[in-house]
């Protein structure tokens, strides 16, 4: 199971929104919200938090991929968000998700007995490539004991 999958079948939301994932790897996530008229605005775009959902939902993805394998011994968490929305978004919207620091780094952090922080970092973008939306997402990776 890809992590992508993995997160569309534990997390309720993702799935409630139909959210696509394109690609999953441990250097990029990109997640794909289909036009659907019920998560429209009041201008006829998705709404805000359906574009909330769709780039956290990336950063996921991002963070089920490059430490998945950590699982048994920490718990990936959010803990904290933050959003720019820059310019209408129309039709189907796509998230790429990036991480900003290297795997390694936060590993190493873990390994020293410490609770890594790291910050994911999402692009929003229309079909026509126009970007509509930025957000930074910073996880932490919660030791399990």
């Amino acid at each position: 199971m890809s992590a992508g999958e993995l997160l569309a079948a534990t997390v309720p939301m993702a799935r409630t929104l139909d959210l696509e994932f394109v690609e999953t790897t441990t250097e990029r996530a990109v997640v794909r919200l289909p036009d659907q008229p019920d998560y429209h605005n009041h201008v006829g775009g998705p709404h805000a938090g359906a574009m909330f959902t769709l780039a956290e939902s990336a950063s996921g993805a991002i963070v089920i991929a490059a430490f998945g394998d950590l699982m048994t011994r920490a718990v990936p968490l959010a803990v904290r968000a933050e959003i720019a929305y820059k310019k209408l978004a129309m039709g189907d919207v796509t998230a790429t998700a990036t991480l900003g620091r290297p795997v390694a780094d936060v590993v190493a952090e873990l390994d020293a007995g410490e609770r890594p922080e790291f910050p994911v970092h999402i692009e929003i973008r229309r079909a026509d490539d126009a970007v509509t939306g930025e957000m930074t997402v910073v996880w932490t990776l919660r030791p399990n004991s």
